[in-house]
């Protein structure tokens, strides 16, 4: 395994150089035709067949198609955020309100790497090889369903999928270069957002007695709802509730007739994410019938949870412990409330995302900017240890 440690080290230059090409030039949604093609050219480079998604820019590509092992799944995500960076890094995005603020560009970069790995040690001998390693390229990850998106377009076609296995590495500023993180069971949380639209009636602001003030009771339901959490949901099984944009009134003198509130909430369980729906809907109808008006609550379902298989986890745990040692590998003690639609690939087949840390180790926590900040710096050193882990995982995991 510090073999390939090395041998990843030693194509560090072709990952960082396809990182900063890719971060300079990023691109949103399930629409990434730049992105997609540099993956294509430096998959054909391998020697791979690269196959393009219908819908959306996907790529995927076998390694070892005709081994008679169980398949392992490698993702990477490719798609960036809309943010305007601000790092002043020498190759930062050129493109105005879009930065690879969640480390993407990493993604993509590392598990290139993890191919080069994985066709020199096939081409050097094929038996090396357990099985076949479909390596999957997802755009839409912020926001816009690839993951599942993929699966429409036949990603898991032809699969057993009790002898398929799938990985993910996530990079993250939280945690210290190089180290690896993970937990078995729910890592990320489900997402799902809520609107609430409160209908009173208008009138002047000097006359709050002969209208039905829709602002008032919108303030009412924000905080209801987050006292309602805090009662009705067990603190072993947590959920987070935000109303993050309330929208209602043109002027200071004239009471609206609507007020609209929109939030998020997030869930650790299937048994939690299913019990919000009807609590926050329980807390709008009660207050909004107490004040005599009438709302219109509506939900959009985002991503489940994104649970870990414990046997999986275990041979990840274990992989990456030979690769950077026990003291580099940490288990989780909590779940994240951030949620990933790599969660909708572990509902299909046993797998594993986990976290490489690119915060430099000399840099401390507090203060330093996170993932989806337009001020995030993620330490290159990182791309090493997950290059070795992707391709450490596909020869090694059961």
């Amino acid at each position: 395994m510090s073999e390939f440690l090395k041998a990843a080290q030693a194509v560090m230059p072709q990952m960082v150089a396809i990182r900063r090409r890719l971060h300079r030039h990023p691109e949103q949604g399930l629409h990434l035709p730049q992105t997609q093609q540099t993956i294509i050219d430096e998959l054909e480079r391998l020697g791979l067949e690269p196959k393009r998604g219908t819908n959306l820019s996907s790529v995927t590509a076998l390694i070892g198609a005709d081994r008679p092992g169980r398949t392992v799944i490698l993702r990477a995500d490719m798609d960036a955020l809309p943010l305007t960076e601000s790092t002043g890094l020498e190759f930062a995005s050129e493109i105005p309100e879009a930065m690879h603020a969640c480390g993407h560009d990493t993604h993509v970069a590392q598990l290139l790497g993890a191919a080069s790995l994985l066709v020199d040690a096939w081409n050097a001998d094929p038996e090396a090889l357990p099985g076949p390693v479909l390596l999957m390229f997802q755009p839409g990850e912020e926001g816009y369903f690839g993951a599942r998106v993929m699966f429409e377009e036949g990603l898991l076609d032809g699969l057993d999928p009790v002898a398929t296995r799938g990985f993910a590495i996530h990079t993250s500023a939280k945690y210290p270069t190089g180290e690896v993180d993970l937990r078995p069971g729910s890592l990320l949380a489900s997402a799902d957002n809520v609107s609430v639209t409160v209908r009173g009636s208008g009138g002047h602001a000097s006359s709050p007695h002969l209208a039905h003030d829709p602002i008032v009771v919108a303030a009412e339901i924000v905080l209801a709802l987050q006292t309602a959490v805090t009662r009705s949901v067990d603190v072993f099984d947590p959920a987070v509730l935000t109303i993050a944009h309330i929208e209602g009134g043109t002027t200071t003198n004239v009471i609206p007739e609507t007020v609209r509130l929109s939030g998020t909430y997030r869930t650790v369980s299937d048994e939690g994410r299913a019990a919000m729906a009807p609590l926050v809907q329980r807390v709008v109808d009660g207050i909004c019938a107490a004040h005599g008006v009438s709302a219109e609550v509506e939900f959009q379902p985002l991503y489940p949870v994104t649970v870990n298989d414990e046997g999986v986890f275990e041979q990840v745990r274990t992989i990456a412990a030979a690769l950077v040692g026990d003291d580099g590998v940490v288990t989780m003690k909590a779940p994240i409330m951030g949620a990933e639609d790599w969660s909708y690939v572990l509902q299909q087949i046993p797998g594993v995302m986990a976290f490489v840390g690119a915060r430099p180790p000399d840099r401390p926590l507090q203060g330093f900017p996170q993932n989806h900040s337009n001020q995030v710096v993620f330490d290159e050193g990182c791309m090493p240890v997950a290059a070795a882990l992707y391709a450490n995982v596909a020869l090694d995991l059961v």
